[in-house]
């Protein structure tokens, strides 16, 4: 199962190395721009990974705080070493360990996705919210729009089997709309306000975009920790050719990746 993945301390920093400014990195900034954090702001990131959300935040906030939660302690060690400065906690989504009303903002990028109970998580947020306080979750739009992954998938299936194709597709699982606001409104949120943003992302090549996807999720253990895997080989021959569509002039392959941002602000 996806869903709460568990990396280890190599795959977090593969995700810092190369998620974050290839994907991550990309988004932090419009998902806190949607959630409008003041500078005197106490701001929550929940599912935080190595913090590129949190980070970026930290550029608006003076005088308030900046806490980061994750139940992932290889990702946690991480943030905490590019940014000690945070406040980072091990914690799981569905049970914050916080108290009611302790923030003014609560952020979540590409992480509620992945989370068992997801109205749990959802209702958690808004408890630890201050009255008038605003929430900001983004989660990746339709499989669909995401064509390298499309293509990708497909050869994972064939190459790899069923467990690496449901790897790749288990970030689009909340990519249907409808079903997003009507998961927040099973949550008791029910002025929330979905909206489709285009984006794109950004991997020096179609060899390292491979990389980043096995080494840098639970396929790590069964293809990415032995390079010479025949299947990782195969893969990747296969990617190389397909993928050459989306490659630029400078080398870079730049593919097309949307996100849905959830607002909402609590009573």
């Amino acid at each position: 199962m996806a869903e709460e993945w568990q990396v280890t301390g190599d795959a977090a920093e593969v995700y810092e190395r190369l998620f974050v400014p290839a994907i991550f990195g990309r988004w932090a900034s419009q998902v806190t721009a949607a959630a409008h954090i003041g500078p005197a702001d106490h701001v929550l990131d929940v599912g935080c990974g190595t913090g590129a959300l949190a980070r970026v935040a930290a550029d608006y906030v003076t005088r308030g705080k900046i806490v980061g939660v994750d139940r992932n302690p290889g990702m946690l060690a991480v943030a905490r070493r590019v940014m000690p400065g945070i406040d980072w906690r091990e914690g799981d989504a569905k049970e914050l360990p916080f108290d009611n009303a302790s923030f003014d903002v609560v952020m979540s990028q590409f992480a509620l996705m992945y989370f068992a109970e997801r109205r749990a998580a959802l209702s958690e947020m808004m408890r630890v919210l201050k009255p008038g306080g605003r929430l900001a979750v983004a989660v990746w739009g339709p499989f669909e729009h995401a064509t390298s992954y499309v293509i990708l998938t497909d050869i994972a299936q064939r190459r790899c089997g069923d467990m690496a194709a449901d790897v790749l597709k288990a970030p689009f699982v909340l990519g249907n709309q409808d079903e997003l606001l009507a998961l927040f409104k099973s949550a008791g949120i029910d002025d929330a306000t979905v909206t489709l943003h285009s984006g794109t992302m950004s991997f020096p090549s179609i060899a390292i975009f491979v990389e980043a996807e096995i080494k840098g999720s639970p396929l790590a253990e069964e293809l990415g920790a032995v390079p010479s895997d025949a299947r990782y080989q195969a893969l990747l021959a296969e990617a190389e050719e397909k993928l050459q569509q989306f490659q630029t002039a400078d080398g870079n392959i730049v593919m097309p990746l949307d996100a849905y941002i959830v607002t909402a602000q609590k009573a």
